[in-house]
């Protein structure tokens, strides 16, 4: 096959878009050859199980899946009944991004809260935990929090312990959607256990992509309190991969060692210097509108500033209303790119 693309080019959309780790790759080159028992009872997703229960404890399980939305939908769809609903952020992925799936695929009800900074609280999850034994009310059973945020912004292992004791107080499951949660553990200085089993996490999307894998995620039970329904469910919403050792590889690629940190420290440390760069500069027109805690910087721009930089360098808005914009940074941007980027933002705001 000829290459299609310029490898050289790199732009600020997402950190979807990154390229392959070059040990994941190889782990899939490892993994291939011969046949290994397919649907998960080969040898890597069984190593794959050791690996995470090293992070998350002795009880932990894992269930490779394709994607995000399938780990979100189907983690949840298993903690809750028919008549169960979520209360999530109003920003939250699940929400916003995955084009009504909990609802159209595992019929699920959310109710969302609107936050600041993408976080709940127990004050704000109060907003929606109410209406148990009503029979005109969706029953609030399960809370979604996302480490990182969809804003960027960062939890606390005590601000986790916080929601998950309000959570099972209640008799609620806490599940958390994990796609940037190696960013969230390097930017936190922690492993992973320390903001999910060991502060009340029940069920958790682990996710790979965003990191360097080239497909493949994982719903980690953490709990007892989560079902054991996925044993069916994965099949059921067409997450069940038959050659699963190849996704098994490369999350064990990633958390075996020390990958998922240092790709993911990387990632924050360039998402820090495009920040301090830009504050730097002092450019008119240019405001931050949330903390940049890991891989991301979200920002508003004077109009029309935002897609003539587009030409050059890849990005979303946010808040189109607002002139808000996201710069996701990932394990393979470089020094280099941010300077570009520095470079031709200067040059458009100064213009």
């Amino acid at each position: 096959m000829t290459r299609l693309h310029d490898p050289n080019y790199r732009g600020f959309a997402s950190d979807n878009y990154a390229s392959a780790h070059p040990a994941v790759l190889d782990a899939l080159v490892e993994a291939n050859g011969g046949h290994q028992i397919a649907y998960g009872e080969d040898v890597y997703t069984a190593r794959l199980q050791e690996v995470m229960r090293g992070h998350f404890g002795p009880t932990a399980e894992a269930w490779p899946v394709f994607n995000g939305t399938g780990a979100n939908v189907t983690a949840l769809t298993s903690v809750l009944p028919r008549w169960g609903a979520v209360i999530a952020t109003s920003t939250a992925h699940i929400h916003t991004d995955e084009n009504a799936a909990p609802e159209r695929v595992s019929g699920l009800k959310l109710l969302t809260v609107d936050t600041p900074d993408g976080k709940l609280t127990p004050e704000l999850i109060a907003s929606e935990a109410w209406g148990w034994g009503d029979e005109h009310r969706a029953q609030p059973l399960a809370v979604s929090i996302t480490q990182t945020t969809e804003l960027g912004t960062l939890y606390t292992p005590d601000e986790v312990r916080a929601i998950a004791d309000y959570a099972h107080e209640r008799g609620m499951v806490l599940h958390m959607d994990g796609a940037r949660i190696s960013n969230a553990a390097a930017a936190l200085g922690t492993g992973f256990g320390e903001f999910t089993s060991e502060v009340g996490v029940d069920i958790l999307s682990f996710g790979g992509t965003k990191n360097g894998l080239v497909f493949g995620e994982a719903i980690v039970v953490l709990s007892a309190a989560a079902s054991d329904g996925l044993v069916y469910l994965r099949k059921l919403n067409m997450q069940l991969a038959s050659k699963m050792r190849f996704v098994s590889a490369q999350l064990i690629a990633l958390l075996e060692g020390d990958l998922w940190l240092r790709s993911a420290s990387h990632a924050n440390a360039m998402a820090a210097r495009l920040r301090s760069a830009l504050e730097d500069a002092a450019l008119p027109g240019l405001e931050f509108t949330q903390a940049t805690q890991a891989n991301a910087v979200f920002a508003t721009l004077p109009p029309g500033a935002a897609d003539r930089l587009r030409e050059k360098f890849r990005f979303y808005d946010w808040d189109p209303a607002r002139g808000e914009v996201r710069w996701m940074t990932a394990w393979d941007t470089a020094e280099a790119d941010i300077d570009a980027f520095v470079a031709a933002v200067t040059a458009e705001l100064r213009a």
